[in-house]
């Protein structure tokens, strides 16, 4: 089971950068797929950005499009999310989860297809 722990959050002006890293303890972890959600105070949780086991493909939400770029590491166990020209609307607590990988199955982008949950990470931009 992957225990993922988030790390990177903090309050940043819009226009700003922040990388987000999820680092996870299970030795497989390369058999996860990974995913990036966030959650606005009185709003649904929603995917941010999500990255395939083996590193491709990857899924971006149209919101963070352009903006933010998710990468991973097996050898390190660590996936991060770099997010740049931040915007106010980005102020959320970001989460890392983890999907077990399952053969010839898309990526999953829904929160209901992620079984293991980080803490989550706060990120705040000020305007």
């Amino acid at each position: 089971q992957v225990q993922p722990v988030e790390s990177g959050g903090g309050l940043v002006q819009a226009g700003g950068s922040l990388r987000l890293t999820c680092t996870a303890s299970s030795a497989t972890f390369y058999m996860y797929n990974m995913g990036w959600f966030r959650q606005a105070p009185g709003k649904e949780r929603e995917v941010v950005a999500a990255i395939a086991w083996i590193g491709t493909p990857k899924y971006y939400a149209d919101s963070v499009k352009g903006r933010f770029t998710i990468s991973r590491d097996n050898a390190k166990k660590t996936i991060e999310l770099q997010m740049n020209n931040l915007q106010p609307e980005d102020t959320a607590v970001y989460y890392c989860a983890a999907a077990s990988h399952t053969l010839n199955s898309d990526l999953p982008t829904s929160t209901a297809s992620y079984n293991s949950w980080g803490q989550g990470t706060r990120v705040t931009v000020s305007s």
